[in-house]
């Protein structure tokens, strides 16, 4: 095919393709828009799945744990810090998923009413925690397990507190306690 008929059957198939989309062509046919208007529609949820993975990914950088070999031959979790500067990490309480934000200036494992209601959890003890929005009303329990990685420790202190935002919990000294921590740069090494 000559480059100039090249440039014809480019010209048709663009006008074409303009006719679809803008009006209905001299046959009658009636789903070019909404041909045009279904691939659009598909492009942008697809680029939103892509972005919001992207975006989720930036936000808990450590969804699928980096565990390596110790000195001791035990295993440590490296953690990368989050564009916030915050180090999330996926873990796990009583056996169920949870996000965890590294909290060393939290005495106790720490989570909202909507994560002790997922996992089960009764109303412990009646309490108050001093936070840095205040003093608030808690309620004390004891979890099972909670494990980060290959680290998990049994019977583990927490508070559960009712006005909580979000859906994460803090992972205070009640769990840290007993570990050694390490921070380099934007990495911070957690081992036993």
């Amino acid at each position: 095919m000559s480059g100039n008929n090249l440039n014809k059957v480019a010209a048709n198939w663009y006008t074409d393709c303009f006719r679809g989309r803008f009006q209905i062509s001299e046959t009658g046919n009636k789903f070019g828009p909404w041909m045009f208007a279904l691939f659009w529609v598909t492009v942008l949820i697809l680029l939103t799945l892509y972005f919001s993975g992207v975006l989720d990914a930036q936000r808990n950088p450590n969804q699928n744990l980096m565990v390596v070999p110790g000195e001791n031959g035990e295993r440590e979790v490296t953690l990368r810090r989050n564009r916030q500067g915050h180090y999330l990490a996926t873990g796990m309480i009583n056996g169920e998923p949870v996000e965890f934000l590294v909290d060393t200036g939290a005495t106790l494992v720490a989570m909202p009413a909507s994560i002790a209601k997922r996992l089960g959890l009764e109303k412990g003890i009646p309490s108050r925690s001093h936070t840095a929005g205040g003093v608030v009303r808690t309620w004390l329990v004891e979890l099972d397990s909670v494990q980060l990685g290959p680290i998990k420790r049994t019977g583990v202190a927490a508070t559960v507190v009712p006005d909580m935002p979000g859906e994460g919990v803090l992972l205070g000294m009640s769990f840290l306690r007993d570990l050694e921590l390490s921070q380099r740069g934007d990495t911070l090494m957690i081992r036993p």
